[in-house]
């Protein structure tokens, strides 16, 4: 229980810093990163904040996911609902502040994106599961046989023409934040010596699975 209890606060902590993150870089004003573009566009068009722009198309890809065979966990439920959640928390009480001066901004786009790389060591390092988006990519990757590069390039790409038709606001932060953000996430994990690859997740089905077997168990046993 003690176990599970620090995981779960790991992804929470994980999950409100990456809202930081990504509400730094949209309160820096210089553009916005490809999905907080289509994010944006979304809430404009349909008259819904950012955050539940967020979690609508967080829905949707967990839906997609599952179809295209990628297992879900508690931590990809979780990530769909609360960064939404935290990012309008966060923006609608104006808790992070915005800049009009290039370098200030430009400065905090960075450290925005440097706090989404250790909100991303808390919230993997959990051990509970991808969020939508990467698991996106991670199905599209298996499916089609092309590079995570060329799907990750393509996914942004598509959301962002979608998010800017949309009215998504596009400037040179979004490209600085296609740049430089797999850089900054890398830093972090170099940083703190975090290998992703040595995380073990556990995913929904193994805990459903867990929960049968005990049930056998204890009827098993009543039963005697």
């Amino acid at each position: 229980m003690k176990a599970a209890l620090l995981r779960i606060g790991r992804l929470f902590i994980g999950l409100f810093l990456y809202a930081i993150g990504i509400v730094m870089t949209i309160n820096a004003n210089l553009g916005l990163a490809p999905w907080d573009v289509f994010h944006q566009g979304l809430s404009k068009t349909i008259g819904i904040t950012m955050g539940q722009a967020s979690i609508g198309i967080g829905l949707i890809l967990i839906i997609v996911d599952s179809f295209l065979g990628e297992r879900l966990g508690w931590g990809t439920i979780s990530n769909m609902i609360f960064i939404g959640l935290f990012m309008d928390v966060l923006m609608l009480n104006h808790l992070i502040p915005t800049f009009q001066h290039v370098l200030p901004s430009l400065l905090m786009m960075l450290v925005g994106m440097f706090i989404i790389g250790i909100a991303s060591i808390f919230y993997i390092g959990a051990g509970l599961g991808s969020g939508p988006r990467d698991g996106l990519m991670v199905a599209l990757t298996k499916r089609t046989g092309k590079s995570v590069r060329f799907i990750r390039n393509a996914i942004e790409i598509c959301v962002l023409a979608v998010g800017y038709l949309m009215g998504g606001f596009i400037g040179v932060g979004t490209m600085i934040t296609a740049l430089a953000i797999g850089y900054m996430v890398q830093f972090a994990f170099k940083l703190f010596k975090f290998e992703v690859g040595q995380v073990q997740h556990r995913f929904i089905d193994d805990d459903i699975r867990w929960i049968g077997k005990r049930m056998k168990k204890e009827n098993s046993s009543a039963a005697e």
